[in-house]
This record gives C-alpha cells, structure tokens and sequence, in this order.
C-alpha cells in the first residue's frame, strides 16, 4: 500500500523535535510524498509554540522541495467537554486540525471519562481527526467513538511512531483500531509523527499493520493526495488553488 501524503509531522518549534519545515519537506520530496502537513504541538503542551506560530502560518509557501504543505497543528484534548487548546479564531484559518490526547495535558483518568471526553470532541465539528488513539494510557470505548468519528466525518489515525515505541503497548490496540474501522466503513489518515527529517514519510509498521487487517485501500485518504484533499472540502475547507495541479 502506498501513502502520497504525511498527515502528522513535527518541527523545532514543537520544542522536542529536531527539524525545520525546510528539512522536513527536503525529506518528503526524497520519500516520493506528494504533501505534509505541518503539525506542531499546541500551545498547552510543555515546550509547544505560542498561538501566533499557527496564526502566522499563512507565511508558509504552498510548495518547498516540489511538495505540497498544508498548515496545521496538533491540538491537545483539555478536558471532559472536549475542548481544545487553540482558539477557533486561529483552528478555522488552518488547513489541518489533528487532536490527540497526552498525559502531559489530560491526565490519565479511566475509560468512561476518556470516552466522554473524545465522544465531545468529535461532536464539537473543530477537528478533522483523532491522533495516535492506541495508547493504552487513555483506554475507551472503541464502538462508541469510532462509530461516532464515522457519523461526524472525523478521520482515525494510525501513527507509525505509535508502533514503534514512542507509546508502549499500543501495537495491538491500533490493529484492533483499524479492524474496527474497516468493519464500520470508516476512514482512515496515516501519519509518521516525526519528530526528526528521516522520519518524515516513514509508514513501515503503518503499512504492515494495514495489510495484517487487509484494510481498503480507498478508505485511506493518505494513499493520494486527490483523495485527502477531497477529504478536506468534504469538511466544508476551501479549495487550495496550489493544489489544483493534484
């Protein structure tokens, strides 16, 4: 199975990452990608970027390297109501709104509360997707969110770091995830979660793991990047007219 696009990457500015967009999209173009999305961590997680790094990212071009970037972030589930941490103001003016729940911000609590929490997320319309849901950490209630993902066009995440070790434990939650996404007809995004250039475009384990399910093929919208962008005006995003040559 082959992945055009690169939902989930990291810069320096994310403050435990190592790369710049430069690097990173220099990266991309040697993986064959065809676009990224540039998605540091939001402002409440320790050693993330204040809010204007994401207002001011309009500054971005639209092509390094001859790949295509998309102007994003990873926001952090808060709370209960789910909240996220970066204002609408600024969400609403990027291309890309991945959420992700880490224990630095949301502590750990018990499966009722982490379902609730992710069940008002989805319905709150402000996300375009769920990122790396396999840490064992934050236990829920698969069928409910997932079925409720599927209702509100919000996409699941498979995270290649997540299976690799950055979250202990998340290897066979993450298959359970995908199977559980292909029985319901949902969609799925990919991501490397790089933290560093190499790894941009890095899906190995993403890819095994998706064959091990026999996950369509279609219902990846990273597999081309008509497919994602698509996905992206079925959200009610604006057309990118840099992006019309896809």
């Amino acid at each position: 199975m082959q992945f055009l696009v690169d939902t989930h990457t990291h810069t320096i500015s994310s403050g435990h990452a190592y790369s710049t967009v430069l690097e990173n999209a220099q990266a991309a173009s040697q993986k064959g990608l065809a676009l990224f999305c540039v998605t540091d961590h939001a402002p409440t997680m320790p050693g993330a970027p204040h809010f204007w790094h994401f207002a001011n990212q309009r500054v971005l071009p639209r092509f390094l390297h001859g790949v295509g970037i998309l102007r994003g972030v990873e926001a952090n589930l808060i709370n209960i109501d789910g909240d996220i941490d970066l204002d609408p103001r600024i969400t609403d003016q990027l291309d890309w709104v991945i959420a992700s729940l880490h224990e630095p911000v949301f502590r750990p609590v018990d499966k009722e509360t982490h379902t609730q929490a992710l069940l008002n997320l989805i319905a709150s319309g402000r996300i375009h997707a769920i990122g790396h849901l396999g840490n064992p950490n934050f236990d829920f209630d698969f069928e409910a969110v997932i079925t409720a993902a599927m209702k509100h066009n919000v996409l699941i995440e498979i995270n290649n770091s997540s299976l690799c070790g950055s979250r202990q434990g998340s290897e066979l939650r993450c298959e359970d995830i995908a199977a559980f996404v292909k029985e319901v007809g949902g969609r799925i995004t990919t991501g490397s979660d790089a933290h560093f250039a190499d790894d941009v475009g890095n899906f190995t384990h993403v890819r095994h793991l998706l064959k091990q399910v026999n996950f369509p093929t279609e219902r990846v919208v990273t597999h081309h990047p008509k497919c994602f962008l698509d996905f992206l005006q079925e959200r009610g995003q604006h057309g990118i007219a840099e992006f019309s040559v896809f």
